[in-house]
């Protein structure tokens, strides 16, 4: 069911014509994270700060802290068209053309009155948690975090799964800082004793919302899509990857989704977008890397525009692979899940890995090709990525295409060389159905 917000005139307001109602209640959850975390100082909550990648909320909701994700933040200013004055003044602080913009737009919104979508400022965190999970950026953000805010600093070093498995060594070196080191000082720095009961009751909770997601990821092998898995997959995953995993509302929120696409999926109808329902499915996409934050409605309209559908994204993987390897996690083994959590998120599985998802995804959903979105301060994405193309184009015979943008700097999207070149491989696509088409009539 979607909710048709109008003007006086009743026309659909062309900036907000349709919502379903998991986008409006995904929204209002979105406001009170950012009421919780600015409303901490009066109500006496530590605020944890943490990443979304290898993110353990439901062992910080044991603490009772609140969950400050910085990538979410600088995900936030993007799309408010914030972001791009963050940026010019962290690099009129020193920082480099060259480092990840969510770093430096979280610099430079702390250097103009830290101030959150509520417009109220951003407390200082009690503790950084840094689970660390293959992005090295991550690491010396936190050190800038650290001189900044002179708070506990914990790490939870996760080994890179270099050789496409988790083994029980991992898992135990993993278990054992969590029992020595992340569990002892998050008691110290909260005031609160670790419950490993809570712990599992969290962990029941998020398996719960997990079928859910995973449910409605799995629905893009349909025809048409009822989602569309990378503009659409950003609103989706928002409450698992960030501060709700783990809780009732998280269940609700994924149990309302469901029951949209399947109503979708009755209707014969594809995904929701900006301008309301998507038309007719043309061209059904696998995309790797991140999207455009600060143009993000602009770069989604050239897609639909087209007919075009991402069915898979590698990125709606980044905070946890739920749908390709069917991962949950599990109450009954609540600190090893936790360390095969953050061992199999995508940013901690090697190039080969990568490439394997991309080749079943695109064989498994249907695909007509794969596209890349190549980050310009994102290494972690970034690195490989035209390796990973040619070897996917190789393994599928699929076509592929590569553009570049940037996270939240909009000094890096550049519309009309995008779409240029988006056009062009949608001819591509064209050219290629069509050589299959008289081939398959020759034979």
């Amino acid at each position: 069911m979607s909710t048709v917000i109008t003007t006086p005139k009743n026309r659909p307001d062309p900036r907000d014509a349709a919502k379903d109602d998991s986008m409006i209640k995904q929204k209002e959850m979105m406001a009170r994270h950012f009421d919780k975390i600015t409303d901490a100082p009066e109500s006496g909550q530590k605020v944890c700060a943490t990443f979304v990648p290898g993110n353990l909320n439901e062992l910080i909701m044991c603490f009772d802290f609140a969950n400050n994700l910085p990538e979410v933040n600088a995900i936030q200013n993007g799309l408010r068209k914030k972001s791009g004055q963050f940026v010019m003044e962290a690099e009129k602080l020193g920082h480099s053309e060259d480092v990840c913009t969510y770093v430096k737009s979280d610099i430079g919104m702390m250097a103009k009155g830290n101030l959150a979508p509520n417009g109220k400022p951003f407390p200082d965190p009690d503790v950084l948690l840094l689970s660390y999970t293959g992005c090295f950026t991550f690491l010396k953000w936190f050190e800038l975090l650290r001189e900044q805010y002179k708070c506990e600093t914990i790490m939870l070093h996760t080994p890179y799964e270099g050789d496409g498995k988790i083994t029980d060594n991992m898992r135990k070196y993993m278990v054992k800082q969590l029992k020595e080191e992340v569990i002892p000082k998050l008691e110290r720095v909260s005031g609160v004793k670790f419950d490993i009961d809570r712990l599992r009751e969290n962990l029941r909770r998020s398996a719960k919302a997990e079928d859910d997601l995973v449910y409605v990821l799995e629905s893009a092998k349909k025809r048409p899509s009822p989602i569309d898995a990378y503009f659409g997959g950003i609103y989706y995953i928002g409450p698992i990857f960030g501060a709700y995993r783990g809780t009732e509302e998280a269940i609700e929120y994924y149990a309302t989704l469901r029951k949209e696409i399947d109503a979708r999926i009755a209707a014969g109808l594809g995904p929701v977008t900006p301008e309301g329902p998507m038309g007719k499915e043309k061209y059904r996409l696998v995309t790797e890397g991140p999207p455009n934050y600060t143009n993000f409605r602009e770069f989604w309209k050239m897609f639909y525009d087209e007919g075009a559908v991402v069915v898979a994204s590698s990125y709606s993987k980044v905070g946890g692979v739920y749908d390709y390897d069917g991962f949950r996690h599990d109450p009954d083994r609540p600190l090893e899940t936790l360390a095969e959590y953050c061992l199999g998120v995508y940013t901690n599985r090697s190039l080969p890995q990568r490439v394997d998802m991309l080749v079943d995804y695109i064989n498994e959903y249907e695909a007509d090709g794969l596209l890349i979105n190549s980050i310009k301060s994102c290494n972690s994405f970034s690195a490989g990525q035209l390796l990973m193309m040619r070897e996917v184009e190789k393994r599928t015979g699929k076509p592929a295409a590569f553009v570049e943008s940037d996270l939240v700097d909009p000094r890096y999207f550049s519309a009309a060389n995008i779409k240029n070149r988006l056009e062009s491989y949608f001819q591509m696509i064209d050219q290629k159905k069509a050589g299959a088409s008289i081939k398959g009539a020759a034979a």
